[in-house]
């Protein structure tokens, strides 16, 4: 199949607001795919890259070549300049993958180098997120959308789950199941703005210390360990320390979430920064590792027990890593627990529906989270331009407050999130 084709079909969604719509179109760009550019083409739709990491961004977009006046690039070929780019190592490599992107954007379409700017950068916004691209491939390939749902949510590739639902069937789909060593989409939490809105949801609740950390996938399977971050990147190598606190766990296979911390010597957390610098940093860091629940353990699937089982299951075989918590429905108690937590210097608590199956991938009511907020008026000090999307607008703004012991200006940090085009617009 053409990239013009997909590229076509990806305009087609982004200008439609119908949900509906952007489910037929997209089901029916699927159906096009040949098998052998169904996990690329897919991805694609979905706004990513087969290759989690090529090694360019937007500052090796600056300076393209000119377009191609007729298309001539498939999928396949757009799929294998990233492989390459991907794979480029040692001296030269980065000259290596930039001569390989130019050759790939000298061969493309200008409709064909939108689209593969938006995949390089990440930035493909046609309306169409993770969701909407599954139920278009359960529409595709006739099968129940929470079939893939499910597909998805246990392998964690929609390319892989598509070009399984699509030459298969639904049958071959209810064999994928979670595999040990290959990391799943992790379950999130929504806010919740106090301790008695959280547990007017639930109660009793099972309400745990929030650790402002780096969050883990930690896996398991006789000596292997792995370790993924919230994104599924693969981060074992980089973190020794945590792979042999997993290691010596008594277990013989284990898939948990977990939670990556920096303490200081007297045991309390060391501010999110510091922890992030010492993630990024690696060996020697001297990271802890606290678990908060269990997906797997020895061969038995955990993901649709209770989490008051899986806990329980948690508790035998890590008891001393497991995450503080209580159990309670008194917001009095909860609430003690709360400050407790704060005053450790953690984040604030999760509260947890003890009831609740492990839903991958989703952001539901099952896991509320509250915080302490604090809230600061801030002056627009400074903007800069934006690049990509934002081309010719300026984006980022550094913010700061009055000093009131020289009466100037001191900038505190800046902000490019929450920012519409219509307000991007109007600050221009």
């Amino acid at each position: 199949m053409t990239l013009a084709a997909l590229a076509a079909a990806s305009d087609a969604v982004r200008a439609t607001s119908a949900r509906t719509t952007k489910v037929a179109l997209l089901a029916d760009a699927i159906r096009s795919l040949p098998p052998p550019e169904i996990e690329a083409g897919v991805s694609y739709l979905a706004g990513e890259l087969r290759q989690r990491r090529i090694g360019a961004g937007w500052a090796a977009l600056r300076e393209l070549p000119p377009p191609a006046s007729a298309p001539t690039l498939t999928i396949a070929e757009a799929d294998a300049a990233f492989a390459a780019m991907a794979g480029a190592e040692g001296g030269g490599s980065t000259g290596a993958r930039r001569d390989l992107l130019a050759r790939l954007f000298a061969r493309a379409t200008e409709a064909e180098q939108r689209l593969l700017a938006a995949l390089v950068a990440g930035e493909l916004r046609q309306g169409a997120k993770q969701g909407v691209v599954a139920d278009a491939v359960a529409a595709a390939a006739g099968v129940d959308p929470g079939l893939v749902r499910r597909a998805l949510m246990l392998r964690g590739d929609l390319g892989v789950v598509a070009h399984v639902a699509l030459t298969e069937g639904a049958a071959s789909l209810g064999t994928l199941g979670l595999v040990v060593g290959r990391p799943l989409a992790p379950m999130l939490a929504s806010p919740a703005a106090s301790i008695a809105e959280a547990l007017a949801v639930y109660a009793p609740a099972s309400v745990e210390w929030k650790l402002d950390g780096a969050r883990l996938q930690v896996h398991r399977d006789g000596a292997d360990v792995a370790l993924f971050t919230r994104s599924l990147d693969d981060v074992t190598a980089r973190l020794p320390e945590i792979v042999a606190v997993v290691a010596a766990l008594p277990v013989g296979a284990l898939v948990a979430d977990a939670e990556a911390i920096l303490l200081r010597p007297d045991g309390r957390p060391a501010p999110f920064q510091e922890t992030s610098s010492a993630f990024a940093r690696g060996a020697g860091a001297s990271l802890d590792i606290v678990l908060f629940d269990l997906l797997h353990l020895d061969g038995d699937d955990l993901l649709d027990r209770p989490l008051r089982d899986r806990r329980s299951a948690l508790e035998t075989v890590a008891a001393d890593r497991a995450i503080t918590r209580i159990v309670t429905d008194d917001v009095t108690a909860a609430t003690a627990f709360y400050d407790d937590a704060i005053s450790r210097g953690h984040e604030g608590v999760m509260v947890k529906d003890p009831a609740s199956l492990y839903e991958a991938g989703r952001r539901g009511s099952a896991w509320l989270k509250v915080k302490r907020t604090h809230t600061l008026d801030l002056v627009i000090l400074a903007a800069e331009w934006g690049h990509g999307r934002r081309q010719g607008w300026l984006s980022n703004l550094h913010l700061g407050a009055r000093d009131p012991a020289t009466d100037t200006f001191v900038m505190l940090g800046k902000t490019f999130k929450g920012l519409t085009d219509a307000m991007l617009a109007w600050q221009t």
